[in-house]
């Protein structure tokens, strides 16, 4: 049977280019935006597209999250070495989609690919360094750490909704997976907006709380959610 209408896999398929470059193509505005649904093009809107200048688009193919973290880090004097703690992390390449510096041209949810140059582009900027402190994830025990409170008092403002995860990462203690736990990231800049969003928090008292004592903030209520 004829096909009639396409998603951007059929769509990549018909025109013979890999479906990353159709991505890259569309969220370059080379690739119209679809005519029949948010996600379908029509078989007519198909047949006008260019295939070469999809392809040439993007020549060298996409690079993943890791990668392009590699890269990153390299572009500021601090490359990433093989065993130890990485300097720019995928995360941290995640953290630069959700900014909008980079797009994000994979489905998959486990990683990211990007376009080598747009990766290059970012490289080159002069708040680089400045960026990637703001992204870089800390564990629950880090950013208490970073706000000199205790890890029970952290747990409280994720509670209050007043800093979120973005994503978390699966730690295993031992080698099975019946051991292994689900462990929050948060980026650097969210915690360090914490304390100046909410000065009604009297923070250097609760920095001297003793441990085993209850938390200040433990009487306090999330803010409801607007109607």
């Amino acid at each position: 049977m004829r096909r009639t209408e396409y998603d951007a896999g059929q769509a990549a398929k018909r025109l013979k280019v890999a479906v990353t470059a159709f991505r890259w193509a569309r969220h370059t505005g080379l690739v119209p935006e679809p005519d029949v649904s948010p996600s379908r093009w029509s078989r007519a809107a198909v047949e006008t597209m260019n295939s070469a200048a999809i392809n040439a688009a993007m020549p060298a193919g996409p690079i993943s999250g890791s990668a392009a973290a590699d890269r990153i880090a390299a572009a500021l004097g601090t490359p990433n070495v093989s065993g130890l703690k990485a300097a720019v992390t995928a995360f941290v390449v995640s953290r630069f989609v959700d900014r909008s510096l980079l797009a994000d041209l994979s489905t998959n949810p486990d990683g990211t690919l990007h376009h080598p140059d747009q990766v290059a582009e970012v490289c080159r900027r002069e708040d680089l360094a400045d960026l990637v402190a703001a992204d870089t994830p800390l564990g629950p025990e880090q950013a208490a750490a970073r706000l000199r409170v205790r890890r029970a008092d952290f747990d409280h403002l994720v509670r209050l909704g007043w800093v979120r995860s973005p994503r978390s990462i699966e730690v295993r203690f031992g080698t099975s997976r019946a051991g292994a736990v689900d462990v929050a990231l948060y980026t650097t800049a969210s915690v360090d907006a914490i304390i100046p969003a909410h000065p009604e928090v009297d923070w250097a008292q609760l920095r001297t709380v003793e441990k085993g004592r209850r938390s200040p903030l433990a009487s306090l209520r999330p803010a409801p959610a607007p109607a």
